[in-house]
């Protein structure tokens, strides 16, 4: 995708990354009326449905659903690949499942599984209907200055393009650029575990629910993909799943085979496949003057239970929420005490979300077998339809 037309020497907002997190805040500023310019590395490659199904997928939650039909971008995603999920399950030991259903609380689904690079294209295709967002692509930043005197700051482009802007957005991911020159520090850890993505052709039919099996080497799951497909997500110690990604893909299948639960049919092909680190971040701050920073570029979490993305979608609804309630302040919407707000309405939020993840993984990356008991109990308790189970069911839908 080419550079828009757009140009000018001051933008009201500028954001650093143009992929799901980076377009939908983009988007959601220029609807309060703002100029916007967005700098991105990368443009999407464009959608054919004949092309193999990408091995990065989102399960995007119903509250994200809600976010991308207000930012228009939700219609872009009508004529592509994407599965709805209404179910949810969970278990250790058979016989000990949490179910959840989109039937309990009334709803269709829960939510829909769809490529990350559809929902980037998407909100690419609802920028450019926007005349108050330049897109620098392909663009990075070579240089970030502060112009205390005018209270702006300075962007000079590696295409030598320069300009100014009240307000510098990060959403450049886990090794974001912009964090790093605003200073802003980090506390986390690598965690003992990567997880390997399996994409399979099925012989069974789309499903339409999402599980996860625990072991005390990590979780084994699936996430229905369109049409007679599948992701598997294998969670295992680093070196276990740096022997996977040798294997071809025929040794890989028979691998599945031995350790994935029985619910898995058998009558499958291994097509891709890929693998990464689990790490878990955090910015010490979302914000400083002039300066903000969402999505992966201020959190990263255990994909446990797959909430990465809705993190970073919640982060945006937040942070426009903010600025559009202080368009009109005299001490300026793209200053320290606006951004405060903003970062008080998703700082605990993503900590507890970040720290539920860490217990699950802790309790059950063990075999200890009264904690086991305990464990696997309190899945067989949590099945129980109940007013807890309804509420976390539509927490777990993101609202």
């Amino acid at each position: 995708m080419e550079q828009t037309d757009t140009k000018s020497s001051v933008y009201d907002a500028v954001v650093v990354g143009g992929g799901m997190v980076g377009a939908a805040t983009a988007i959601g500023l220029a609807q309060l009326g703002l100029n916007v310019a967005v700098v991105e590395a990368f443009a999407p490659k464009p959608y054919d449905n004949e092309q193999a199904l990408d091995l990065r997928v989102s399960a995007i939650s119903a509250a994200s659903e809600t976010l991308l039909e207000r930012l228009g971008a939700l219609s872009g995603l009508d004529d592509v690949r994407k599965v709805a999920y209404k179910g949810l399950e969970t278990w250790e030991l058979e016989g000990c499942i949490t179910r959840f259903h989109s039937d309990q609380i009334g709803c269709s689904h829960l939510g829909h599984i769809v490529e990350n690079r559809l929902i980037q294209l998407a909100l690419w295709q609802r920028m450019q209907q926007l005349d108050n967002i330049a897109l620098f692509c392909p663009a990075k930043i070579a240089t970030l200055s502060r112009q205390t005197a005018q209270d702006v700051i300075a962007v000079t482009l590696d295409n030598q393009d320069c300009f100014t802007t009240r307000l510098l957005i990060g959403a450049d991911g886990a090794n974001s650029m912009v964090r790093q020159w605003a200073n802003i520090g980090i506390s986390g850890w690598d965690y003992a575990q990567s997880a390997m993505l399996i994409n399979i052709e099925t012989a069974c039919a789309e499903q339409d629910v999402t599980w996860q099996q625990f072991t005390p080497n990590g979780p084994r799951s699936l996430l229905p993909l369109p049409g007679n497909n599948a992701s598997l997500v294998w969670y295992d110690e680093a070196n276990k799943i740096a022997q996977l990604t040798q294997l071809n893909n025929k040794a890989l299948q028979a691998q599945i085979d031995q350790h994935f639960p029985s619910r898995l049919d058998r009558d499958f092909t291994v097509v891709s496949k890929a693998s990464f680190k689990l790490t878990r971040r955090h910015a010490q701050t979302y914000y400083r003057n002039n300066l903000v920073i969402l999505g992966d570029a201020a959190h990263t979490i255990n994909p446990l239970a797959g909430q990465g993305v809705n993190l970073g979608f919640k982060d945006v609804d937040a942070l426009v929420t903010t600025i559009g309630k202080h368009l009109e302040d005299d001490n300026g919407w793209w200053q320290a005490p606006v951004l405060a707000e903003y970062q008080k309405s998703r700082y605990r939020d993503n900590q507890l979300m970040m720290s539920t993840m860490d217990l699950f993984y802790a309790s059950f990356s063990n075999d200890i077998l009264p904690l086991k008991l305990i464990r696997n109990g309190a899945l067989k308790l949590a099945n129980i339809d109940s007013p807890i189970k309804k509420q976390v069911l539509k927490y777990a839908m993101g609202f």
